[in-house]
């Protein structure tokens, strides 16, 4: 039996903005790991389940897409028990790439209690990842563990936020499930078990490229002559349409 802890996410999409945008992240406890990633990674997969029966059955291929809460972040943070080694993976250009991030969580725990969504819980704080946070920890749930990388805690964290309130994370349930899986129905379809473990330095470069150009690897694959071809039903070349997006 694992349990299934949903943590809601408030965060500001930029720096220095006022608005704050919500996202539900989930964080699966098993015997030897725990997996935190977006709800939405995992929630759809009933729906692709369906439709990939329907589609297999019918020989018809449809657009779910319309139907589909598409995750507000990709990563996914894998901590193995009991050394609490911390994996950081996402897709980067169609391959999945991890690192192990390996920052020290020096938590100084505070006197101060409190009440948190009826637990309660005791103040530490933390500075990592260049910011300072105050987190909320409970006895009553005794694992050391908590959303996205946090851990160390005697106890689970209930809530978690950076002094500027960039970040701040709320436990809002807890859920009992029989059959839990570290990989999605779209992990698993999309090749998910071939993680390339990099260092997070190289990760963190090929991640910034690839947000800042995405296209860059299928061009590299388009030899000249497929370039001055025309796009079916337009006058715009192959090329031309890779130069606009790259321009975008």
């Amino acid at each position: 039996m694992q349990l299934v802890f949903f943590y809601e996410l408030t965060y500001k999409p930029k720096k220095e903005s006022s608005k704050t945008e919500k996202a539900i992240g989930i964080l699966d406890i098993a015997e030897k790991v725990s997996i935190y990633r977006d709800y939405n990674l995992v929630a759809q997969d009933s729906i692709l389940i369906q439709a990939a029966e329907k589609m297999h059955k019918s020989g018809f291929f449809y657009d779910i897409g319309k139907t589909m809460k598409w995750p507000a972040f990709t990563f996914k943070i894998k901590k193995e028990y009991p050394e609490m080694k911390t994996i950081l993976i996402d897709g980067i250009s169609q391959k999945y790439f991890g690192y192990i991030d390996t920052s020290p969580q020096n938590w100084k725990i505070e006197n101060e209690m409190d009440k948190v969504t009826g637990l309660s819980v005791q103040k530490a704080i933390l500075d990592f990842g260049g910011k300072k946070w105050i987190a909320w920890f409970t006895n009553e749930i005794s694992f050391q563990d908590g959303p996205y990388k946090f851990h160390g805690l005697p106890g689970l964290i209930v809530k978690i936020e950076d002094v500027d309130k960039n970040y701040s994370w709320v436990l809002t349930g807890v859920k009992k499930i029989s059959d839990f899986s570290e990989l999605s129905f779209t992990e698993k379809i999309s090749g998910f078990n071939d993680v390339n473990i990099i260092s997070k330095d190289k990760f963190e470069k090929a991640y910034n490229a690839f947000r800042e150009d995405p296209f860059a690897e299928a061009r590299s694959r388009i030899t000249p002559q497929m370039r001055t071809q025309k796009m079916p039903g337009s006058d715009i070349t192959v090329g031309d349409l890779l130069k606009q997006q790259k321009k975008g």
